[in-house]
C-alpha cells in the first residue's frame, strides 16, 4: 500500500463518517425545520456518492469535488453557530461536541483531498 491509497482510505473513510453521522440526525434536523432537514439529507447523499466515486476513481476531478463538499459543509457550520445559515436553518444552533468531532473529521479529509490538487500533476491522477 502506498502513501496515495492510504490518503485515499481516510478520506473514503472520512466521507463514510461524515455520511452516517449526518445521515443519523436528518430526522432530527427535520424536527428543526425543513430547510434544515433537507440540508443534511443532501449533506448524506453527497458524501455517500463521494465515498463511493473515491473507491472507483480517486481521479482529480473526484478529489475537487470532495474538497469542495466538505468545505462547504466546514463554511455551513461556521454560519450556523456564528448567524444562522440563510433559508435552510435560520436560527443559531448552539456548538456541540459531535459537530465539533464531525467538523475535524472534515477538515482532515479537505486537507487530504486539497494536498494532492496543489501539487503539479497530483498523486492520484
Amino acid at each position: 500500500m502506498t502513501l496515495a491509497d492510504l490518503r485515499i482510505d481516510v478520506l473514503i473513510l472520512v466521507c463514510a463518517v461524515s455520511a452516517g453521522i449526518h445521515g443519523a440526525l436528518v430526522p432530527e434536523h427535520f424536527d428543526e425545520g425543513t430547510g434544515a432537514g433537507l440540508g443534511f439529507v443532501a449533506a448524506t447523499v453527497l458524501l455517500a456518492v463521494l465515498a463511493v466515486a473515491l473507491t472507483r476513481a480517486p481521479a482529480q476531478l473526484t478529489l475537487l469535488a470532495t474538497a469542495s463538499v466538505l468545505a462547504g459543509l466546514i463554511a455551513s457550520y461556521a454560519l450556523v453557530i456564528t448567524t444562522g445559515f440563510p433559508v435552510l436553518h435560520p436560527d443559531v444552533e448552539a456548538v456541540d461536541g459531535l459537530a465539533l468531532f464531525t467538523k475535524a473529521i472534515e477538515v482532515l479529509g479537505l486537507v487530504l483531498a486539497a494536498v494532492p490538487l496543489a501539487q503539479p500533476k497530483g498523486i492520484y491522477a
